[in-house]
């Protein structure tokens, strides 16, 4: 099998009401890929094999090891073995994070207060970003139709880079934090303002969600999905809106209503 196809196809048995259907099923893949930081190896991610670049920068840029174009000096891919070299610019930082793994699922081992210093030493975003409802749910239902992998097997989150009125990244994950990394690190690599952009995204709106927006400075999520106390919580004092369960014609918007209503 090719390492970098997203997914795969198994033999299952199908069960609907009395019928039995013996058919193959699409099933979405999962890889664990270790990041080498200067050398070191640095932390282990289980990801979707595609976008490794992207989730690995991203994923720098979310824990402050990459601040600037600058500070990155060469990135390798080796996919027949799973791993990404980055060779940046070293600083505090790095000597102080420590090497752990990454799960594709919710959590991402660190505790609460570790997001909330986050959020203590971060500038609130008031860029003043208008976005109507009915592009809201434009947006919502264009991140749905560009979603073929998790239509194929339902085992995928979504996240898109958007303007108000238009698609500019998307990516897919099993992990919802690696969509957003992944999204985080191609408009690092590429220079894309992101003071005026907008993530459309599938998952739960958590509070390191709502750290990873900060950091990038984005000033509305929009989410198909809801919001936790947390993340409202960490939003009122970033300055972020949040839109959860856009979906069809209805929306809650729990922060920052005046980005949506004008």
């Amino acid at each position: 099998m090719t390492w970098q196809i997203n997914r795969t196809s198994i033999n299952i048995v199908k069960i609907k009401g009395d019928k039995i259907l013996h058919t193959e099923d699409p099933i979405v893949r999962e890889v664990p890929v270790t990041l080498f930081l200067n050398g070191r190896e640095f932390v282990t991610m289980v990801c979707s094999p595609e976008g490794l670049e992207e989730l690995a920068v991203g994923f720098l840029c979310s824990e402050g090891l990459l601040q600037s174009p600058e500070d990155l000096n060469n990135i390798q891919i080796d996919y027949e073995n799973g791993t990404v070299h980055i060779e940046a610019l070293e600083g505090e930082s790095e000597k102080k994070f420590l090497k752990r793994n990454i799960t594709s699922c919710c959590g991402r081992g660190r505790p609460v207060f570790y997001f909330v210093n986050d959020a203590k030493s971060m500038n609130k975003i008031t860029t003043p970003l208008l976005v109507t409802p009915g592009q809201v749910w434009n947006l919502s239902d264009r991140l749905e139709e560009m979603s073929v992998l998790f239509q194929q097997t339902g085992g995928v989150h979504n996240a898109a880079l958007c303007a108000p009125t238009e698609v500019i990244l998307f990516y897919e994950d099993v992990g919802r934090h690696n969509a957003v990394d992944k999204i985080f690190g191609r408009a690092f690599l590429n220079g894309i303002s992101l003071e005026d952009k907008i993530l459309v995204f599938s998952g739960r709106v958590s509070s390191e969600i709502v750290i990873k927006v900060g950091k990038m400075g984005l000033p509305v999520i929009i989410s198909r999905s809801a919001p936790t106390d947390l993340g409202i919580e960490m939003a009122e004092k970033l300055g972020i809106t949040i839109v959860g369960f856009a979906k069809g014609e209805r929306m809650n918007v729990y922060t920052y209503p005046e980005r949506i209503l004008g």
